[in-house]
């Protein structure tokens, strides 16, 4: 059987071109950046949880591997930051770290106290 294709299943909705993911080449240099960028916050993420070992630690393990977008890791940050609470080795560096990553990717995410400039 030859399946054809109507012609609206090549167009990208708004784009007009006719060719999906065709743009121009800073479009898809914007893109590229976006998702490396992700990429870099979710392995921060997975290196920031991947030594907790209780059942919160495994739900936040399972978690952040099922992130697709930045904002699903922004969403789990309240969790990440509450397990790695406290002054244990290696934890303090995680946060620090973790705050950096989401820094870069969400400069507003940090709640607001005395010590920032408005």
């Amino acid at each position: 059987m030859n399946m054809m294709h109507a012609p609206r299943h090549f167009v990208q909705a708004g784009n007009g071109t006719g060719l999906p993911g065709a743009g121009l080449p800073n479009d898809r240099l914007a893109r590229i950046a976006a998702r490396r960028a992700f990429v870099d916050l979710k392995q921060d993420f997975i290196h920031a949880v991947a030594a907790l070992s209780d059942e919160r630690g495994r739900w936040l393990r399972e978690q952040v591997r099922a992130a697709e977008e930045p904002e699903d890791l922004l969403l789990l940050r309240g969790h990440v930051f509450a397990s790695l609470s406290g002054q244990e080795e290696g934890r303090v560096e995680r946060r620090r770290m973790l705050r950096r990553s989401l820094d870069s990717l969400f400069p507003d995410s940090a709640p607001r106290s005395g010590f920032m400039s408005f």
